[in-house]
């Protein structure tokens, strides 16, 4: 992998987070985006200091991207582009 990992925090039951993690699959990013629940208080902890109030949240190592929508487009930039940050 190139640069840092990303880092997807997510809900399980959540459908947006579903849809955010279906798309890492899908994309095969598995390699460059680390599953964060925050069911567990690490996770939770972090993704809170960060800013984080949705999920899922995306953070590039800049910026938190949160909510489906931003968090697929940051994906599809890492997609298309082959953009790490």
């Amino acid at each position: 992998m190139v640069g840092r990992a990303l880092e997807l925090f997510h809900r399980i039951a959540d459908p947006p987070s579903a849809e955010a993690r279906r798309y890492v699959v899908d994309y095969a990013l598995e390699d460059r985006v680390h599953f964060r629940n925050v069911a567990f208080p690490e996770a939770e902890a972090e993704w809170r200091k960060l800013g984080g109030h949705s999920t899922p949240a995306l953070w590039d190592g800049e910026h938190l991207h949160q909510g489906a929508q931003a968090v697929v487009a940051r994906l599809q930039a890492v997609v298309n582009l082959g953009r790490d940050a």
